[in-house]
């Protein structure tokens, strides 16, 4: 009977293993709508995070992202981090490239570091050959910058939190107006923010990526915030209904959303927590 027993359960954490590493290769489309101050016009803008290219995400992981992401016909991408996993070879960049490369959108493609990269791209000298390299395929590095997309909205960018140095006053130099979207790789940056800046996006977390009953996630990386993915607004959720518009909060603080990114790190391993790209339709208030 106990042998039995054992085998059963056995068979289930098995059985439950194989599932979260079937789930690390599978991603879903999600849609949130907002009302975003300062724009005149709709924009689609479309969020991907946390590739984490190297051990455990590979080649074809990365093209059906791009592929998705053309399909979903945005105004605008934008990529928060950890394009890398620690420890990466520099051979399997050109791999990673040539797929980003088919990224393409009317307003740019534009990104930030996050804290992978920092570890991957060990010294001034291969993060700026990366950083080149990234130019050529048509993704522009934005750490600590900004561009005026559009007349009503301006997209800037921050260096990673952990790793990097932030210089939000440099990012957002050259706004000319209209609404401004932040890209910062860590939520714990969103603390920094002033509320006037509409929106910040940000990955990280990976939404916790192994979520257990009872548990919860696994993976805490944000020590700032206590929601891990969707809407929040400092350090507490902002209750809207899926794919809804974001409810008001305090003012004073900045609204942000995190996404549940795209790879893995650690273990190759998804539960209760699919991968995601993020298109955020929004639009005058």
């Amino acid at each position: 009977m106990l042998r039995r027993a054992l085998n059963t359960l056995g068979w289930t954490a098995a059985g439950v293993v194989a599932l979260g590493v079937t789930n690390t290769y599978r991603f879903q489309t999600t849609t949130h709508r907002a009302a975003l101050p300062g724009l005149t016009r709709p924009v689609r803008i479309a969020h991907l995070s946390d590739l984490h290219y190297g051990i455990f995400m590979r080649r074809r992981s990365v093209r059906r992202w791009v592929q998705a992401t053309r399909q979903a016909r945005p105004d605008v991408i934008v990529i928060t981090g950890d394009f890398l996993d620690s420890g990466v070879g520099r051979r399997h960049h050109t791999k990673l490239l040539a797929e980003l490369a088919h990224l393409h959108a009317p307003l740019g493609v534009y990104a930030v570091w996050g804290n992978h990269d920092w570890t991957s791209l060990n010294t001034n000298a291969t993060r700026q050959q990366f950083a080149e390299q990234l130019t050529r395929a048509g993704v522009r590095l934005i750490n600590n910058a900004g561009v005026q997309v559009r007349d009503d909205l301006y997209v800037a960018g921050v260096d990673d939190w952990w790793f990097g140095q932030q210089d939000l006053n440099a990012a957002l130099q050259d706004h000319a107006g209209g609404a401004v979207v932040l890209l910062a790789h860590n939520p714990d940056y969103l603390s920094q923010v002033p509320h006037w800046v509409g929106l910040t996006l940000s990955g990280h977390t990976h939404g916790g990526q192994v979520r257990l009953p009872l548990i919860g996630p696994l993976k805490k990386r944000s020590t700032l915030l206590n929601v891990l993915r969707g809407w929040v607004r400092g350090d507490r959720i902002v209750q809207c209904p899926a794919e809804g518009t974001p409810s008001v909060t305090p003012a004073g603080q900045a609204l942000g959303f995190v996404s549940r990114g795209l790879g893995v790190t650690g273990v190759p391993l998804r539960w209760d927590c699919p991968a995601e790209v993020v298109l955020l339709d929004l639009h005058a208030p």
